[in-house]
């Protein structure tokens, strides 16, 4: 079965081949730690995390790379947001957001990447992001990378790509790069003075062409820097994802690349310029997969209309007014189709835990029914095949999910056959996979599988009041009982 993926770069389906046989090199640009990351930004990453789960029940072997920034994003007026941290970390110290003592020093932006770094990486694991998990070995910072990007700088220079500006900053020359442009379809001719560089009006007079871009800085006075050729200084941000690929990756031309829409231009544009300079390859990423983005109840996410949710607002119930369970914030922010715009509702979270906890249902009967013994089953087999097909059309998730849900209202003659069919189905979906331990821990949960037990217990005696009190003891922890054929005990995370 093929996968047909919408590749950004020539704007049309493509069937994807990965270069090696069998194996694929992915990258996906990950969150800059200046704050908490937003459920925006979430439905970005968990997307990448669909397509590599994809990839896999496809049989690829699938090295996924993502980075952590952690230096070097510019935003206008020359204000590296590592360096705003500072004051936003002093903000949410004072409202409770962050707990006294995580931070020691708010003016290190050190340690406040630190906090957020494992911030994402803890709201990331609770949603089932499974490249967290392989933090550091594929989730690289860049800070740690700072000596490969001043190698890359220096072939570019070399390559006559990059040049060394009057005022000592490196720059990129659009010019010297024929397909800049390519992606976004932003010619050389329709840039404006400064799209390309993220750096202020007073610059333009060194630059060679207004969207000529940064690549190093030298500053004395940045709060984060490094020695370097051309000074101390500090790194551009789009150097630092074409390096982190590369090494990390291993190859100059890799098969994927992801991330939001609003980081095609400047950002993916400008990687593929300075990879392709330095390595002298005609291409960086073969497809370039882009995720559309994120409103809430109809309208554009901003915090000045105190629509902006962190994942942490929705798990808390700070976004929705009830805790929500880290398993329908996943379901909900993986329904959609990538290239669509999501709305999220609190109406579709309502939605979306009642479909997860039909799926918590459904594996825990069979479970309990097998004893975890599944059969072998392939993707020849009915419902894996729709659903396998639903997929290799563009990450079709609506279609589907269509082919799972009612599936799971069916009667199921054998459990062990159902149970491998549902387990290959969740290894793309990843819902049931996020357990209390991966959602966050629940220090109770040992002593709510001892009640299950005594009330296993109790039942096979016909202590009826032995069993309701320990059902009850389930039900006050959070948790609810279901009872099955042969007398067993089905105990489920409430969702409510």
């Amino acid at each position: 079965m093929s996968l047909q993926l919408y590749n950004s770069l020539t704007n049309q389906m493509e069937t994807f081949e990965s270069l090696e046989p069998g194996v694929v090199r992915m990258y996906s640009c990950g969150p800059t730690v200046y704050d908490f990351a937003h459920i925006g930004n979430f439905r970005s990453f968990l997307f990448g995390d669909l397509l590599r789960r994809t990839l896999e029940l496809f049989d690829y072997q699938v090295h996924h790379v993502m980075n952590i920034t952690d230096v070097g994003h510019m935003v206008e007026g020359e204000t590296d947001k590592m360096s705003e941290a500072a004051n936003r970390m002093k903000v949410n110290k004072k409202s409770g957001r962050v707990p006294e003592g995580a931070v020691e020093d708010p003016n290190d932006p050190y340690q406040i990447a630190d906090y957020y770094t494992n911030a994402f990486l803890e709201d990331a694991r609770k949603l089932g992001y499974k490249i967290a998990s392989e933090y550091p070995e594929n989730v690289p910072k860049a800070t740690d990378h700072i000596e490969g990007m001043q190698g890359m700088i220096k072939r570019l220079i070399e390559r006559d790509h990059a040049y060394v500006a009057e005022d000592g900053v490196v720059y990129f020359s659009v010019e010297s790069f024929p397909k800049y442009g390519e992606l976004s379809g932003n010619t050389l001719e329709k840039l404006q003075s400064g799209a390309g560089g993220r750096v202020s009006d007073e610059n333009q007079s060194r630059k060679r062409h207004p969207a000529d871009f940064m690549l190093w800085k030298p500053d004395q006075h940045h709060v984060m820097k490094w020695d370097s050729p051309w000074g101390v200084g500090y790194p551009g941000w789009h150097i630092e994802c074409s390096v982190m690929a590369s090494e990390l990756l291993g190859r100059d031309v890799i098969d994927i690349h992801t991330g939001g829409e609003d980081l095609i231009f400047p950002h993916h544009e400008c990687e593929i310029a300075q990879s392709c300079g330095a390595s002298g390859a005609e291409s960086f990423a073969r497809y370039w997969i882009h995720a559309r983005f994120l409103m809430v109840e109809g309208e554009k996410m901003s915090k000045s209309k105190g629509n902006f949710f962190t994942a942490r607002d929705v798990f808390n119930g700070d976004a929705t007014g009830s805790e929500v369970h880290p398993a329908v914030l996943r379901y909900e922010l993986i329904k959609s189709h990538y290239r669509a715009n999501m709305n999220f509702t609190k109406k579709g979270l309502e939605d979306s835990s009642g479909v997860v906890k039909r799926m918590l249902d459904f594996e825990a009967r069979l479970e309990q029914e097998t004893g975890g013994q599944a059969a072998e089953v392939d993707l020849s087999h009915p419902v894996l095949s729709k659903f396998a097909a639903a997929l290799s059309s563009d990450l079709n998730i609506s279609e589907a999910l269509a082919v799972v849900i009612p599936w799971l209202r069916q009667e199921h003659r054998d459990p062990r056959e159902s149970l491998a069919v549902w387990r290959a189905v969740n290894s793309v979906l990843g819902i049931t996979d996020i357990t209390e331990e991966s959602a966050g821990g629940d220090p109770i949960f040992d002593q709510v599988q001892q009640w299950g037990e005594e009330m296993k217990e109790a039942r096979s005696r016909k202590d009826w009041d032995a069993s309701d009190a320990a059902r009850q003891k389930i039900i006050d922890a959070g948790y609810e009982v279901q009872m099955v054929k042969d007398g067993g005990v089905v105990i489920t995370k409430s969702l409510a």
